[in-house]
């Protein structure tokens, strides 16, 4: 796999110290940047159970 389609694939964990990413998923769950650091205490970084955990 070359660099271009490793930067392509869809993230599965979040880096949740990073502002870019931390923002952008805050507003697609229509959460706050708090609220979303205390999702990732709980429940991890995987995308797919933070979406889950905030029903979306």
């Amino acid at each position: 796999m070359d660099t271009a389609q490793l930067q392509s694939s869809p993230r599965t964990h979040i880096d949740i110290n990073d502002r870019a990413a931390r923002a952008a998923l805050a507003a697609r769950l229509g959460v706050t940047e708090e609220q979303l650091r205390k999702t990732v205490r709980l429940v991890g970084t995987r995308v797919r159970t933070i979406e889950a955990h905030h029903q979306v």
